[in-house]
């Protein structure tokens, strides 16, 4: 996001009223959600759901998948992408460009870009696309 995004003093109470939404409300039924925790704090969040572009065909779109920087490389944004994203199953999303940390994680995890882009409140942003049927690998512990 753009700082000027992130500085609205408007941001935080837009963010609450849309988890409250994502968390309570029937319209969102069809969505997975799931958060990190360390030591009762909440360390990473993920939101999936039903696509909602006319041309795509991948049965899950992943809309959010934040965690925080101290845990990169850690296994947690997997566990959090395993938790909504259904094993197997096509999906997609999108992710800010250029950003190759997130894209290398996404790659790794069987998405490549599929050509479409967007810029989206002045954020590029490409799309990547995960066949249906693939597995993810093995974890590893380091």
């Amino acid at each position: 996001m753009r700082d000027e995004v992130l500085d609205d003093p408007g941001l935080l109470p837009a963010r609450g009223r849309f988890w409250q939404a994502v968390l309570t409300e029937e319209r969102y039924g069809s969505f997975q959600a799931a958060v990190a925790e360390v030591d009762g704090a909440v360390v990473g969040i993920a939101l999936a759901g039903p696509a909602t572009e006319a041309d795509v065909e991948w049965d899950t779109q992943l809309y959010v998948l934040y965690l925080l920087d101290a845990l990169h490389s850690s296994g947690a944004g997997r566990g959090l992408m395993e938790a909504v994203l259904p094993v197997g199953g096509s999906a997609g999303l999108w992710v800010a460009d250029p950003n190759p940390r997130a894209q290398a994680f996404y790659a790794k995890r069987g998405f490549e870009p599929d050509g479409v882009t967007k810029v989206d409140d002045g954020v590029r942003e490409v799309r990547m696309v995960r066949a249906a049927h693939h597995v993810m690998p093995p974890s590893r512990t380091v």
